[in-house]
Formats: C-alpha cells, sequence, structure tokens
C-alpha cells in the first residue's frame, strides 16, 4: 500500500488491478454549497467484501451494496429492487429520524409513530433493526438516530436467502458510517420546532502515518418535545469505529454503537366513535394523547461489531462478521384497550376510551455471526463466482423481565373482570358520566370531551394482571450457497440456504419448553445488459419467518407463558416474482422501473380482543402486486434530485373472516409519490454561497387495521430548504420547512382510539461547523 501526496489511498489489489481509496472528496453535511464534482464509489469487489473504509462518492446515488448479495456487486447488475438514501440526501433534508429518511422512498411509508413501516403494502413483523446486513433485536417504538448512519438501504421484497428471518415486503439495511484516510473534523448543532435541540460531531481519519490504522466518531445528544402531548423523544448516540489495513490482502473493522433512549410509547390521537354512522376525523385535536404525563420508555441499546475480509489469492477470499448486542427495556404506560367504555346496557359511549396500565422491564442478549467463502474462477467464456457460507443468530431474554397490568372492571367483591357481561350487571361496581351509569373500569378512563380533566392521580384501581416474563432463547442457523454466472450480457444469481430453527421458553427453567423446526430457501435472478446503461432483470425468491411466542411483537400473548405449545403460529411463508429495467440516463440519472407480486401466508396479527389486547391471530394469506419507478441522480452538476412513485394493489386472499377476502390490506395507499431536488447557485457570482431545496410527499386513501368504518384520506405534504455557506467560513447553515402549507392529515390508524396524525407545519435550523 502506498499513499500520494493527496493523501489518497493506492491499494493493489490482488487482480493486479490498482484502485484508489480516498476520502478528498467528503462531506459529512451536503450544505456545501459549490457545485459538487460528481464521484463513484471505485472500490471494486475485490477488496471491501465487508465494508471496511467509507464510501467517497457524494451525490444521492450509491453504486454498490454490500448486504444484497454480500459481495460488492453493482447496484444496476442486482435482479432486485434496491433503494438507497445516502447521508447527503439524508443531510439535505435533515433527516435526523429513520422515518424522515424513508419517506424519500417510493412503496415505503410510515404507518404509525414508530419504527414500523409498511413496504410494498406489507407491514413489519419483525422487531429490531439490520444494521451493516446483521440482525438487532428491540422493540421498534422509538425511531432511532440517524447520524452515525452512512446510508440506509432498502431491499425490496423477502431477503431471507441472505439476511436470515426478514420481512416479506422488504428490508431496511442501516449501513454505518467507516473511518476515512483524510482527516475530517466536523460538529452540528440544530434546534427547531416542538422545542427540539441536536448536538452531533464526526470526525475521522489516520491514526498511524502510514494510514493503516483508521478512526472514526460519531456522537449526537438529542433534547425533543412533539406536536402531540405529554410526548418527548431524547437520545445520546456514541458510535466509535476503528479500521486496520495491514496490507492489501487483510482488511479489519471494529464498532461500537451506544445508544439511550428516554421517551414516550406514543399510541396515536383518539377521535369520537361513529356518530349515526359518520366519522369526524376532527373531532378531537391532532395533539390529543392518552398517554399520563409521568409515563416513560426508556432503552439502553450496546452494539458491538467486528468485520475481517482476507484475500488468499486473486480467486479465494474469506469474510466474517461477527455482532454482539445487549437490550434493556423499562416502559411505564397508560394506553386504550382499542374500546369504548360500555354503559350498563352494554352500549358503548363513543366519548369515553376505556385504558389499561402497564409496567414492563426486559434483558436481552443477542448474538450474530456471518462467515463465507468466496471463490471466483472461469470456464471458458463464462465467469463464475461461489458463495458459500454459515451464519447464526442467538437471542436470549434474560431473566428478571415482568409485565404486569392493571385493566378490566372492578366487581363488587374487590376482584377484577377482564370484560363486561351486562347478564350479571349486579355484581359490578358502578359509576356515573354525565347521567349515564356504567360498570366501573379498574383504570379510570379518558373522556375525549373537550375541556375535561384526565390523569388526576393514581389511574388504576388494581394491579390485576402480575407477569414475571419467562426466559427464552431462540437460535436461527443456516448454511447457504451462492453462485453469480457472467456470460456474455448475461448474469444468472442463484441461492440455496438452508436454515434450521429452535424456539425455547422457560430457558433453564424446570418448565423448559421447545420446538424446532427448518426451511430450505431459494433464489433465481437473471440480469441482461441491452447496452451499457440499460439492463433488465427478472427475479424468483422465497422468504420465511419463524413464529412464536417468543419472536412475536408481544412479550406476552395473551397470558402465554408457556404452557400452551410454543409452535402455536405457523412460519410466515413468502415469495416474489419481479421484473424490471435499470438504466443510467445521460450517465448521470439512475431511473428503475418494476413490477412484482409477493404473496404471503400464516400472517400473524393483532387479534383486536379489548380482554386481552396482545392477543395474536393468523390470517390465512394476502397478495401484494404492483408497479414502481424511481430515478436519483443530477440534471446538472449542482441540481440533484431524488423521486418515486409506487402503485400497489394489495388484497386479502384467505382469512378466518370471510367477509374480508378479496378487500383491499389495511394501512396501504394505492398511489404515493415522493420527491426532493435540490439546486446550488454556484454559477451565479452573488448567489454562489446558496442553495436551495424542494420535496412532496403524496399518499392516497387507505383504511385503518382493525376497523373499515372509516377511511383515512388521502394527503399531500411540500417541505423546502434553504442553505448557506458563510464565506471566508468553515460555517455552513441550513434552513429546513416541513409541511409549508400545514397541512392536517394522518399517515396510519389502528381504530378509533389510535390514528398517527402527521407534524404540523414544522422547521429545523442547523448550524455545521468543518475544522
Amino acid at each position: 500500500m502506498s499513499f500520494n501526496s493527496y493523501q489518497a489511498g493506492i491499494i493493489h489489489g490482488i487482480s493486479g488491478k490498482t484502485f484508489h481509496l480516498t476520502g478528498l472528496g467528503f462531506i459529512l453535511f451536503s450544505t456545501a454549497i459549490s457545485a459538487q464534482k460528481v464521484e463513484k464509489d471505485s472500490i471494486p469487489a475485490t477488496i471491501q467484501t465487508v465494508e471496511i473504509i467509507g464510501r467517497k462518492s457524494k451525490g444521492y446515488i450509491s453504486d454498490y451494496s454490500f448486504a444484497a448479495t454480500k459481495v460488492a456487486m453493482k447496484n444496476k447488475d442486482l435482479p432486485l429492487t434496491l433503494n438507497t438514501v445516502t447521508k447527503e440526501l439524508i443531510n439535505d433534508r435533515q433527516a435526523f429520524r429513520l422515518g424522515d429518511v424513508l419517506k424519500n422512498v417510493a412503496g415505503v411509508s410510515n404507518v404509525s409513530f414508530y419504527n414500523q413501516y409498511s413496504i410494498r403494502g406489507i407491514s413489519q413483523n419483525e422487531e429490531g433493526q439490520i444494521i451493516n446486513g446483521m440482525r438487532t433485536r428491540q422493540y421498534y417504538f422509538l425511531q432511532p438516530m440517524t447520524s452515525h448512519i452512512e446510508r440506509v438501504e432498502v431491499f425490496k421484497g423477502p431477503a431471507s436467502i441472505t439476511m436470515s428471518s426478514v420481512d416479506p415486503g422488504g428490508t431496511i439495511n442501516m449501513v454505518t458510517k467507516k473511518p476515512l484516510l483524510t482527516p475530517h473534523y466536523e460538529v452540528s448543532l440544530s434546534g427547531g420546532s416542538f422545542d427540539t435541540y441536536r448536538l452531533s460531531a464526526d470526525i475521522t481519519g489516520p491514526l498511524n502515518k502510514s494510514k493503516t490504522l483508521l478512526y472514526r466518531f460519531n456522537g449526537a445528544h438529542q433534547y425533543a418535545k412533539s406536536f402531540r402531548d405529554h410526548v418527548k423523544n431524547n437520545g445520546i448516540l456514541i458510535a466509535p469505529s476503528i479500521s486496520f489495513i495491514p496490507n492489501a490482502k487483510t482488511s479489519v473493522n471494529v464498532e461500537m454503537i451506544y445508544n439511550e433512549m428516554n421517551g414516550n410509547l406514543d399510541r396515536g390521537q383518539p377521535i369520537f366513535g361513529a356518530v349515526a354512522g359518520k366519522t369526524d376525523l376532527n373531532s378531537t385535536p391532532i395533539s390529543l394523547n392518552l398517554g399520563a404525563p409521568g409515563d416513560y420508555f426508556k432503552t439502553k441499546d450496546l452494539t458491538l461489531m467486528g468485520s475481517l475480509a482476507h484475500h488468499f489469492n486473486k480467486n479465494i477470499s474469506f469474510n466474517a462478521s461477527y455482532m454482539k448486542q445487549f437490550w434493556d427495556e423499562d416502559i411505564h404506560e397508560t394506553r386504550t384497550t382499542n374500546s369504548f367504555v360500555p354503559d350498563i346496557n352494554n352500549q358503548q359511549i363513543s366519548s369515553l376510551a376505556m385504558m389499561q396500565y402497564m409496567e414492563r422491564i426486559q434483558h436481552w442478549s443477542i448474538d450474530n455471526i456471518n462467515a463465507y467463502f468466496n471463490f471466483t474462477y472461469r470456464t471458458g467464456a463464462v465467469e463464475h463466482q461461489t458463495l458459500v457460507g454459515y451464519d447464526s443468530h442467538i437471542w436470549e431474554k434474560k431473566s428478571g423481565g415482568k409485565q404486569d397490568a392493571a385493566r378490566g372492571f372492578m366487581m363488587k367483591d374487590g376482584t377484577v373482570s377482564s370484560s363486561y357481561n351486562p347478564a350479571n350487571a349486579a355484581l359490578y361496581q358502578t359509576m356515573m358520566y354525565n347521567g349515564i351509569t356504567l360498570p366501573k373500569p379498574n383504570v379510570s378512563p379518558f373522556d375525549l370531551t373537550s375541556g375535561a380533566v384526565n390523569h388526576q392521580g393514581k389511574s388504576y384501581t388494581v394491579l390485576n394482571i402480575i407477569n414475571p416474563l419467562p426466559t427464552a432463547l431462540t437460535t436461527t442457523h443456516a448454511a447457504y450457497v451462492q453462485h453469480l454466472l457472467t456470460w456474455k450480457k448475461f448474469k444468472l444469481l442463484t441461492g440455496l440456504r438452508q436454515e434450521w430453527f429452535q424456539d425455547i421458553t422457560h430457558y433453564k427453567k424446570a418448565e423448559e419448553n421447545s420446538f424446532r423446526n427448518q426451511k430450505m430457501l431459494y433464489r433465481v435472478g437473471l440480469t441482461y445488459s441491452v447496452t451499457e446503461n440499460i439492463n433488465i432483470y427478472g427475479t424468483y425468491l422465497t422468504g420465511y419467518q419463524p413464529q412464536s411466542n417468543t419472536i412475536s411483537l408481544m412479550p406476552q400473548t395473551a397470558g402465554f407463558t408457556g404452557a400452551i405449545s410454543a409452535s402455536l403460529y405457523k412460519p410466515l411463508l413468502s415469495d416474489l416474482k419481479e421484473l424490471g429495467v435499470k438504466t443510467r440516463l445521460f450517465k448521470k440519472i439512475d431511473a428503475s422501473f418494476s413490477f412484482y407480486e409477493i404473496n404471503q401466508k400464516n400472517i400473524l396479527v393483532n387479534a383486536n380482543n379489548p380482554a386481552e389486547p396482545d392477543q395474536l391471530i393468523q390470517r390465512g394469506a394476502d397478495r401484494s402486486r404492483g408497479f414502481e419507478a424511481e430515478l436519483a441522480g443530477y440534471v446538472l452538476p449542482q441540481w440533484h434530485i431524488y423521486a418515486g412513485y409506487s402503485y400497489i394493489d394489495a388484497k386479502v386472499l384467505d382469512d378466518s373472516n370471510p367477509a374480508l377476502i378479496g378487500l383491499a390490506k389495511e394501512n396501504t395507499s394505492k398511489n404515493s409519490v415522493t420527491i426532493w431536488t435540490r439546486y446550488n447557485f454556484s454559477h451565479i457570482q452573488a448567489l454562489k454561497d446558496f442553495g436551495i431545496g424542494a420535496g412532496m410527499l403524496y399518499q392516497s386513501k387507505k383504511i385503518p387495521w382493525f376497523t373499515r368504518s372509516f377511511e383515512l384520506p388521502a394527503y399531500a405534504t411540500l417541505d423546502a430548504a434553504i442553505y448557506y455557506s458563510v464565506p471566508q467560513t468553515k460555517l455552513q447553515l441550513a434552513l429546513n420547512v416541513n409541511n409549508i402549507s400545514n397541512t392536517t392529515y394522518w399517515i396510519g390508524a389502528q381504530n378509533y382510539l389510535r390514528l398517527f396524525p402527521g407534524a404540523p407545519r414544522n422547521y429545523l435550523f442547523t448550524a455545521t461547523y468543518k475544522f
């Protein structure tokens, strides 16, 4: 390895090719107003099969993905749809949370306030996140910060063959920032609407003169309230990373992510029930939150990762990654049971929400291992790349967890009934509400009428549900083989994966109970290069997710603690069929067009049972079919654009409720449009230090999860930004304004008591100093 006077590293690849690794063009915050030189990542597949050194490109296009196939394959050659939101687009939009990042991607929508998304009409079933291609585990109620993220990749369709148990609609992979060869130091301070304040830092460079040892440190602190009552989202992020590249054959990266969050679990806006068959979405303000002022949701997440890449020769390489994660949760929450309080005659009162109170503590430990050999060779005119590997995912729920709750109705003998039976009305305690006699709820109901006083004193009478959470262990082991064949203009990608799953409840206890299952997964994809800049492709692949109480979204499913068979739920099975075109227009804009169909069966959904709010049931099958058109790049060197259109036809094919068969899927918009563009006035002398940005998001109407008696209307929001680089300084300023027209809209809903409104007009101002 040698370095020139411009501090750009030169690595002589095993294949005999010489290539450059440079940090010269890197900018973390793209408020640099001069026209950005368009550069491509020059790191070929012969070295970075595991990402070790940071990306140097500075636009909205990312040419490579390491996670899609576990090799650094060009995106245009992938026989699937991959959307990448780069750090430049993230920073231009000041998207500090993952949900703000993903609203740029066609076919992806945030359907609640949580870190939960619908991709191609299919809502996420797995909790946790994918980081650098490896699975973490944590509840998705608070969205993660993004200051340490290099780019966010969205793989459309089930990607189980490369990333184990993932959702049929798609997979969101967050790629962390890696060290750079060129020193760079940056601090940003942000402030804006809803008492939002953020501080972040990013420093990187070499640790020795030979630049074989590199470092990067990202840190962030957030203090933020919300337009919603009693909601906060505070957090601390610490993310150091070190890369060691002793020679052209070997590279190592180790990194840590510590994320501490202190916020609220916001269950949404309640509205009045239907009156005379009509629903008024504006019957309550969008700020209304059923949660109590003293509620909190605290999490601590520590993730340690290490990656190794070694080339034995020009034909054989070995890659390995390991991740260790510790996650702790502490929550106190006042929430609805998804129903209204009944009167003594069992008629629901549409202005009085039935409530419950819950306390939960959990401690998890997660281990991930991924290792594979990569072989490249030729047979005549045919090039081959064969990958053989193994991975494992081990998730342990530690002892000491609990979930206690108060809900139901008070009986005259002091006990609590989980539901109200009007035939035994004389046995229930009663209370009065506006002259109406009610069975007395265990938890004080929430009065939705304007001016009503709620959350006065202790919210519940009896903490009637005491549940120690059982210890549990789930293990997934898999062996896989992937083959990439290249002949003339054809690329054929095939793969097989054999997966073994085990679920153990009451782990290491006398009442330990377990079950196993296994599945063979396969994929086949063909890409044909029509011209140098136009590829067409077709793909078929299968997906699989084990489903049990341990890995369900709720830690307690209708009181299940292991006495019932742990294999209560059938695995979620899925497949994808897709045809598409990928092209680079005028060597500046990447455009893709895809037609797809995703089928899934054995879908796990909430039973919508007020007496058991965590109960789950399985839906037989549904189908999502659609079209997507996307583009990213630059019209001119100073004019960048990122846009997409999505059409989704998602239907229920089989359900225990025959009335649902053939109907549209819940929380899914048929049509959506997203666009963001930035223009720098670098060619106009008087305005050369300025830039502007503008964007739009459109979603057509959708229906809630648990009721079809009302729908959420279509909406469109407009965003804008202005950027300024202070002359003769290293200070850059940015002002982003979102929802300029102050549109009232809802991104999703579950029922009358849980709607998720979008934020009203808001702004965020950021000052960034580089030194």
